[in-house]
């Protein structure tokens, strides 16, 4: 379940139990209980989502290092071909 579907339905939730006029406290523990654990599972998202742009931020680091090592080692064959084709 996405962290918008679980607020959306928090959300809900709460609204109906608030307009049907169940306000007696095991309806309003049920509805904080119902928001306490969307807050969690936010959290949890929040969490998850910045451990994968880390691990993203160190895949594209290493891609460009990769990219640069290539191209150095390319320059260099070129410059040892040059060198062998002038004897």
């Amino acid at each position: 379940m996405t962290l918008k579907t679980t607020l959306k339905l928090s959300a809900a939730a709460a609204s109906l139990a608030i307009l049907a006029g169940c306000a007696s406290s095991g309806a309003l523990e049920e509805v904080r209980s119902t928001a306490e654990s969307a807050k969690a599972d936010a959290a949890e998202a929040r969490s998850i989502a910045s451990e994968a742009q880390n691990t993203a931020n160190q895949a594209q680091r290493q891609a460009e290092q990769a990219l640069q090592m290539s191209q150095k080692n390319r320059e260099e064959m070129n410059r040892m071909f040059e060198r062998s084709m002038r004897k």
